[in-house]
């Protein structure tokens, strides 16, 4: 297992209109296998999240949770007390806001490959049914890990190396229209820094420019996009950083000039590593849309064959439609005579 947990408290918050009550629980909770396998499927879940922030500490901000997490790490506040001043800071924070929150407050300290984490999650409740053998219905409730909207995570490793560095934590931005994410950098005292998808959009400018300038053919540069595309979508799943370094490994195989050599040339605003956009690198490799009714989605390599755009028109020719596709239209046609 490639996770090992350290540290687990879990507390409960019930948040319902203005009053926010949180009920502790008493003690750290005993770490075995089953916490273990938890915390690895929290934390895959929570890398798998799109959308996520970066931030670091800030001394304008609110201090109370990073000075309880510092002086934890200094053997000078247990992992109980530093939950317990976290959480209180997170009372008084959500009672600033409109939304409700009820669910399982999580406090994990773990390793992952050989990286120290702190995760802080509020996970919701999601009621399970089932019929007994007695064939009366049954319900349970459990942890709605999959669709988690308020969570951070903590890199202890690169906030002792990398102080200065304002990407050292991670938080998840939330649902559209809700400020969850302020809410969140309030809670931990933190300010936002590295902006994932800014950083996505001009490593796909940079390397569509390099692909040109290397006059690859249309083949060489579909190959080379899934590649890079592949690359991110590990980093995404991993939860690390592209790295440029790679990036140019897997792009200049063949060129004549080095990617790295090529967007420091060229001086585009793109840092040596920095987290990924999914849905933006996505566009990499497929170009998709949606308004009016209609939703349209076709990998890149097809535009110019299977696909064909005209300006002027405004169409879209599309030759062999997907199967399932077909037979709708056929079914439907066939009907209305």
């Amino acid at each position: 297992m490639s996770i090992e947990v350290n540290k687990l408290v879990v507390h409960y918050v019930d948040k319902q209109d203005e009053d926010t009550q949180i009920h502790l629980r008493n003690d750290e909770m005993q770490v075995n296998d089953r916490v273990n396998v938890f915390i690895e499927q929290l934390h895959h879940a929570y890398n798998g999240k799109p959308g996520k922030g970066y931030c670091a500490f800030s001394g304008d901000k609110n201090s109370q949770v990073s000075a309880a997490m510092q002086s934890y790490r200094n053997d000078e506040l247990g992992f109980w007390h530093m939950t317990e001043q976290a959480t209180e800071v997170l009372k008084e924070e959500l009672n600033k806001y409109a939304f409700n929150e009820t669910g399982y407050l999580v406090f994990c300290h773990y390793q992952y490959v050989a990286t120290d984490y702190i995760l802080i999650a509020l996970i919701n409740i999601k009621d399970h049914y089932s019929i007994t053998s007695d064939l009366d219905l049954s319900s349970s409730r459990h942890l709605d890990i999959s669709r988690m909207q308020l969570a951070a995570k903590i890199d202890l490793s690169a906030w002792d190396t990398q102080p200065d560095d304002a990407r050292y934590i991670s938080f998840i931005k939330g649902r559209a229209g809700r400020k969850v994410a302020d809410f969140f950098l309030d809670f931990l005292g933190c300010e936002e820094g590295i902006d994932p998808k800014q950083q996505s959009q001009v490593m796909l400018e940079a390397v569509e420019d390099y692909l040109s300038e290397q006059q690859f053919d249309k083949q060489e540069k579909d190959t080379l996009r899934k590649e890079v595309f592949d690359y991110c979508n590990d980093c995404v799943a991993s939860g690390e950083d592209a790295n440029i370094e790679t990036l140019s490994e897997t792009l200049s195989k063949s060129g004549d000039t080095q990617f790295d050599d090529f967007y420091k040339d060229q001086d585009y605003a793109l840092e040596e590593s920095f987290p990924v956009d999914k849905k933006t690198v996505t566009s990499m490799v497929k170009f998709s849309g949606l308004g009016g009714g209609v939703s349209i989605g076709f990998e890149r390599k097809h535009l110019g064959e299977r696909v064909t755009y005209n300006a002027a028109t405004d169409t879209l020719t599309i030759k062999g439609i997907p199967p399932n596709l077909k037979d709708q239209l056929q079914r439907h046609y066939e009907d209305s005579e």
